[in-house]
């Protein structure tokens, strides 16, 4: 109760901020060298990733933008140059739901040469329908989780290496949320059960609770990996809290509508729903904070299954064979991957 009271009023945290913040103030002061930084930002066309895109680059952060939608990236970084007119913003293909479309991105952005300071996995899927991707896996965990996955194991050597290089340490942030804590039971079991052409156990919410749950697990294992290099490198996650974006566009409709104009007062802006994100990116506080979960701007407790590191080995060793197999994957509905 007193936690409620306190999102309600926006009373600052230990950070200094809180529910009411946003992004701008959150990162008005900080003393990181934030115009010298490069990121990657996925989902930064609309809502959240789109503010903390111009956030950023209004600080001097040069941006990558993937998307695969590039008409809607291009129209976003012309959004940002006309507000920001130094900015410096490349704009690139990519679909998180297609393993080899994150490869090639990846191939591609290392041909520009460029360091990078921070990876933001921020773009979300929120679908009612069921669908499957090219892959083999569900659609909501292949974008959100899985996707994201390969990115970032892609990518965390040669954030290792600007870190040697440069002294200023590495930063990827998970955007997750906590409607992670609604999914129980067996993870890889559930997830072959939903990533079969005809599966009459899909239910949209548990599958985006799954995916978001994951991304906490993974924060944990791959903090943990990152410890043991001794790389300059940090991973935290964070919820952002609840706010009306695109996210919900499969969803619209008088029930939709109507939720979210009885929990109007819980509701965040979207420069508030994107301070969260650029606290844990930029903030001088959070120096050598890995493997944490933020909301509010604050350090949170995930749930009890996302805390298990057990949970967060076994993702990490099934993700490891969903990204290097050859060919389409196999699922077991009893027992998950075969």
């Amino acid at each position: 109760m007193l936690d409620s009271f306190y999102y309600l009023a926006g009373s600052p945290g230990p950070s200094g901020f809180g529910s009411k913040s946003t992004a701008e103030q959150v990162t008005a002061s900080s003393p990181l060298p934030l115009p010298s930084l490069t990121a990657i930002i996925t989902g930064a066309t609309s809502g959240i990733g789109a503010e903390t895109a111009r956030v950023l680059a209004k600080r001097g952060v040069r941006l990558i933008l993937p998307s695969r939608n590039l008409k809607a990236a291009e129209e976003t970084k012309s959004r940002i140059l006309s507000e920001c007119s130094d900015s410096q913003i490349i704009v690139m293909p990519l679909d998180l739901s297609s393993l080899s479309s994150v490869t090639n991105f990846v191939h591609q952005f290392q041909s520009l040469n460029l360091p990078l300071n921070l990876l933001i996995n921020n773009a979300g899927k929120f679908s009612h329908e069921h669908a499957i991707s090219e892959d083999g896996i569900e659609m909501t965990f292949a974008t959100n989780y899985l996707g994201h996955f390969l990115l970032t194991k892609l990518l965390v050597n040669t954030m290792v290496e600007t870190a040697k290089e440069t002294g200023v340490e590495g930063r990827i942030v998970n955007v997750s949320s906590s409607i992670h804590g609604w999914f129980s039971g067996d993870m890889i079991k559930y997830l072959g059960q939903i990533s079969r052409n005809k599966s009459r156990n899909y239910d949209a919410t548990r599958a985006y609770a799954l995916s978001k749950l994951a991304n906490v697990l993974h924060t944990h294992e791959l903090a943990r990996r990152l410890k043991q290099m001794e790389a300059n490198v940090t991973v935290n996650c964070v919820h952002p809290g609840i706010v009306r974006t695109r996210l919900t566009r499969d969803r619209e409709g008088f029930i939709t509508d109507l939720v979210f104009f009885m929990a109007s007062k819980l509701l965040k802006t979207i420069p508030q729903a994107a301070a969260t994100t650029c606290y844990v990116a930029t903030s001088p506080r959070l120096s050598h904070v890995t493997g944490k979960y933020f909301s509010d701007c604050n350090e949170a407790s995930p749930s009890k299954l996302a805390a298990s590191p057990t949970a967060a080995a076994r993702l990490w060793s099934t993700s490891e064979i969903m990204v290097n197999s050859k060919s389409k994957l196999v699922f077991d509905p009893n027992n998950g991957l075969e």
